[in-house]
């Protein structure tokens, strides 16, 4: 995915990493990165919107289950194969 302009960070990098970053699980500046890709960047803040509400629709449905590693594992690997399928058809 890409807007068109130019960014400090390619726009896929920051993608690539917006569930860590939903979790808070980035160092400082990695999280500084990202949230001001994401102040520049509206096709990325749609979709860190769209992955930030169904993490929040995944919580509520499953409450304090935790989903097994290979399950997870499957989930973000379909994610990703998603968003390269949108991204080459842009």
């Amino acid at each position: 995915m890409s807007c068109g302009e130019h960014h400090d960070v390619d726009c896929s990098e920051i993608l690539q990493r917006v569930y860590v970053f939903i979790d808070n699980e980035l160092e400082d500046a990695s999280n500084d990165e990202i949230r001001q890709h994401l102040e520049e960047c509206a096709p990325c803040l749609d979709q860190y919107d769209l992955e930030r509400c169904i993490k929040k629709l995944v919580h509520r449905s499953c409450g304090d289950d935790h989903a097994p590693e290979a399950l997870r594992q499957k989930i973000l690997l379909r994610l990703t194969q998603i968003r390269v399928e949108t991204t080459t058809t842009d």
